[in-house]
């Protein structure tokens, strides 16, 4: 499968039980990955949440939106409201403990890996062009005069 299209039928997979656990049990809880796209408002993450994930609760009655491309949603922490924006592709898990469900998704790293793979061989078939093009070809058998 293409990279690209695993990449999006996973972000599809992951809409896809988010609103369906939402709409059996109510409650959703999602661990999203540090990423310098993920938007936690004014506050950010913390260094722990730098290194382990931050966990957002969604219920019900939030207004959040799930665009094409992840969420936007204000949600509170403490007594701060914030402004969130999370790529899909940095959500890593998604979870209910009513259901007692989980699904994880570490797809992003191996799929950034693949591309890196794919990257490293588009530049060696390149060089390799390159090289090839520039070579010389010399008839060294001898000549009947």
């Amino acid at each position: 499968m293409e990279i690209n299209n695993l990449k999006k039928e996973l972000n599809e997979l992951k809409r896809y039980i988010f609103l369906e656990l939402l709409k059996i049990v109510g409650r959703v809880f999602i661990v999203v990955k540090y990423h310098e796209d993920v938007k936690i408002g004014r506050r950010g993450f913390l260094p722990e949440e730098k290194e382990k994930g931050i966990v957002l609760v969604f219920n019900q009655r939030m207004n959040f939106i799930w665009h094409e491309w992840g969420i936007e949603a204000k949600l509170v922490f403490g007594s701060a409201i914030e402004h969130c924006i999370i790529p899909v592709e940095h959500i890593i898990g998604i979870y209910s403990p009513e259901a007692n469900t989980q699904f994880i998704c570490l797809a992003e790293s191996i799929i950034e890996e693949e591309k890196k793979k794919e990257d490293k061989e588009d530049k060696r078939e390149k060089i390799y062009s390159d090289k090839t093009e520039k070579v010389v070809k010399v008839d060294f058998r001898k000549k009947k005069f």
